[in-house]
């Protein structure tokens, strides 16, 4: 890859972008925190559509801490079996929610530290949860966020939490929740991991992957 973009630059691709997906949000559907926090664990190797699926059916009975603190095991592995890596996923639902009855009274606490002292939930799911639910500035970097950005030049990283750290630098802070959900909707709708649709992309002048090939 050539260089990286400029500041001027991201922020001239984010306006794009924002213009492009003007309704970019997260979209694992939920009506609270902790319905968030279950379908973002829940969404490990797994499809939103297929998550959403999954919750809209559980979510109609069971949707609080003490729900799945007190659910058998083996039942709860049953009701999430459709999202895949399901006895592991049931176990962290499970810790977490115990967790949360214990330390935090029931409530899903609101920074990424705390976040991340639950059972499962590692930065990713923590900096979703955190900026959707609570407005703390953040960059959750998944397979869309890590193959858009570098694909485009915002940044040149091996893993996610170098391009994290990338992106924050770039990136104003006031922006970097908006251009998390702005670059899973491109890598979506438009820069896919096959193929990607570079010949209709509007960012296709700024793009140093489309540039280069």
């Amino acid at each position: 890859m050539s260089n990286l973009l400029t500041e001027d630059e991201a922020n001239i691709c984010l306006d794009i972008l924002e213009e492009m997906y003007p309704d970019a949000h997260c979209e694992l559907v939920h009506t609270t925190p902790f319905e968030l926090l279950v379908a973002t664990i829940l969404s490990a190797q797994c499809t939103d559509i297929r998550v959403n699926k999954v919750t809209k059916e559980i979510f109609k009975k069971y949707n609080q801490p003490k729900d799945f603190a007190d659910m058998d095991i083996h039942k709860l592995e049953g009701l999430i079996r459709e999202c895949g890596l399901f006895r592991n996923k049931a176990k962290n639902i499970k810790a977490s929610s115990k967790v949360l009855l214990e330390d935090y009274d029931g409530e899903v606490p609101k920074t990424i530290s705390e976040l991340m002292t639950l059972p499962g939930v590692g930065k990713k799911t923590a900096n979703v949860v955190a900026s959707t639910c609570f407005g703390v500035p953040a960059i959750a970097v998944d397979t869309h966020v890590f193959r858009v950005t570098n694909r485009i030049g915002f940044v040149s990283e091996k893993n996610v939490t170098s391009t994290e750290k990338s992106l924050q630098k770039i990136i104003p802070k006031d922006r970097w929740t908006k251009a998390h959900h702005l670059f899973i909707f491109h890598g979506r709708r438009t820069c896919f991991a096959r193929n990607p649709n570079c010949e209709i992309c509007k960012i296709n002048h700024i793009c140093r992957y489309y540039g280069d090939n």
